[in-house]
């Protein structure tokens, strides 16, 4: 692949991923529960990892051209996300109180692919952006493996701002219960404005 679409993919990638929203809200939560932040960063990125192959497989251009299935997993994206959002706003995660909390490592894993899988702002990624850095001339890589290139890229700038995130919500805001909760409560209106704005917006294209 051409170096210049890569590197301007990453900035564009970074970008977005840096946005904090349900994805944040979820690591921040896990690191303040004292939990293990790899094993929901993994979950986070396994998400992503099936809209790469689903990309890869094409069925990402099914979904584009299909308003009908677009619309049904955006509206579902969004519900999700609103259910999110006001879980955090009614209950925000401070490190006091959620210590100790109960559940497996599994559990962890689950909910993080979850969170991403329905993750409209992943859809977003995986229909909109990333066909904009696709090459289809015949001298470059096929389209499925350009595709693949570039979910893998973005499953990377994750990992890594993801993991980075927890850290230091751990180191930060661990011993700062009102920081924490701001931060969460802000997390939690993010998440509703945005599944708000992308719930109204497909509903009004109908």
């Amino acid at each position: 692949m051409d170096s210049g679409l890569l590197f301007s993919f990453l900035a564009v990638d970074l970008l977005l991923v840096c946005v904090p929203g349900a994805d944040w809200a979820y690591v921040i939560a896990t690191a303040l529960r004292g939990r293990p932040v790899p094993r929901a960063v993994a979950g986070l990125v396994s998400g992503y990892a099936l809209h790469t192959v689903l990309a890869t497989a094409g069925l990402t251009v099914l979904v584009a051209g299909s308003p009908r299935l677009l619309t049904a997993l955006t509206v579902a994206g969004a519900g999700y996300l609103l259910w999110l959002g006001w879980g955090v706003l009614r209950r925000p995660v401070v490190p006091d109180a959620a210590a100790g909390t109960p559940g497996t490592d599994r559990s962890l894993f689950l909910r993080g692919a979850t969170i991403s899988g329905l993750n409209p702002k992943g859809l977003l990624l995986y229909l909109s952006v990333l066909p904009q850095f696709l090459t289809l001339r015949g001298d470059r890589l096929p389209v499925p493996a350009q595709t693949a290139s570039l979910g893998l890229l973005h499953m990377a700038c994750c990992a890594a701002v993801y993991l980075t995130v927890g850290v230091l919500a751990r180191a930060l805001l661990a011993a700062r219960p009102a920081a924490a909760r701001a931060l969460t409560r802000t997390s939690g209106a993010a998440m509703l404005g945005i599944g708000a704005f992308l719930l109204v917006e497909r509903l009004a294209t109908l």
